[in-house]
């Protein structure tokens, strides 16, 4: 891929449909690696399913003969993200209020 078609191409990450069964099956096949079971993100560049990163697991299929380096990354951190937007609230509990009240005291 030339510099321009990098930056003239559409990409999108995108939750992985029962339609895309076939399409990651011949990104494991061509990684040589095993289908990947759980729930999916795809990477998707100019309509091309290039890589699939599993959201249990963390594990990635990608089509070995594009540079799919970037936009794995581009999954990782989205993959990240929605792990952080489900995750329960974290609770400071009673020494956090107690901490905070002490900083205050002392400004």
């Amino acid at each position: 891929m030339s510099r321009l078609d990098r930056t003239t191409a559409t990409l999108a990450i995108r939750p992985a449909f029962d339609d895309d069964a076939d399409a990651v099956a011949r990104l494991a096949a061509l990684d040589s690696a095993p289908v990947p079971a759980g729930p999916l993100l795809l990477g998707v560049v100019d309509g091309c399913r290039l890589a699939a990163l599993d959201l249990d697991t963390g594990a990635v299929v990608s089509d070995p003969f594009s540079p799919t380096d970037e936009l794995v990354a581009l999954l990782r951190l989205r993959a990240d993200r929605l792990q952080a937007a489900t995750a329960p609230p974290r609770r400071r509990g009673r020494a956090g209020r107690l901490a905070r009240r002490a900083r205050g005291r002392l400004a």
